[in-house]
């Protein structure tokens, strides 16, 4: 588990915003998103098939398909594009809810600190990411805070 976004999930989330911006607007085609978010379509694909799966998204074969959000924007939040792309908010493996493990060469996890430290980063960062979601544009200076 890494403790950066993966590319997979910047791509995820970049593409749902584009749909998200689009929202109502009909079905939007693959290049067209590829293009605007500078992501190779054959991994565009791959992601959009998984959020469909997850039931983010909604795809229409054909000349005039393509791809839009299966729910409002306002329904979808950045934690749970994390979460289905990521599998956890958590930095350390000791710290996730869902996928918990105990950190490899670590001491006893009821003794450990830094576990303690990464607990409170995983619920503030839960706090904001599932506050925020894609219907909403964030200042930058907001995120500077």
């Amino acid at each position: 588990m890494a403790g950066v976004l993966s590319q997979r999930t910047r791509y995820a989330t970049r593409a749902l915003q584009h749909l998200a911006d689009r929202f109502g607007q009909g079905p939007v085609q693959l290049g067209e998103i590829s293009r605007a978010q500078n992501i190779p379509a054959k991994f565009l694909t791959v992601i959009l098939s998984e959020m469909k799966r997850a039931g983010l998204v909604e795809t229409l074969r054909g000349k005039e398909g393509g791809y839009w959000l299966a729910r409002e924007p306002d329904t979808i939040t950045y934690g749970d594009i994390v979460r289905l792309t990521r599998g956890s908010l958590a930095l350390v493996p000791c710290a996730s809810r869902m996928n918990h493990r105990p950190c490899e060469n670590c001491v006893d996890e009821a003794e450990c600190r830094l576990r303690d430290v990464m607990l409170q980063v995983r619920d503030e960062t839960a706090n904001i990411l599932d506050r925020i979601s894609l219907a909403e544009r964030v200042p930058v200076a907001a995120l500077d805070d």
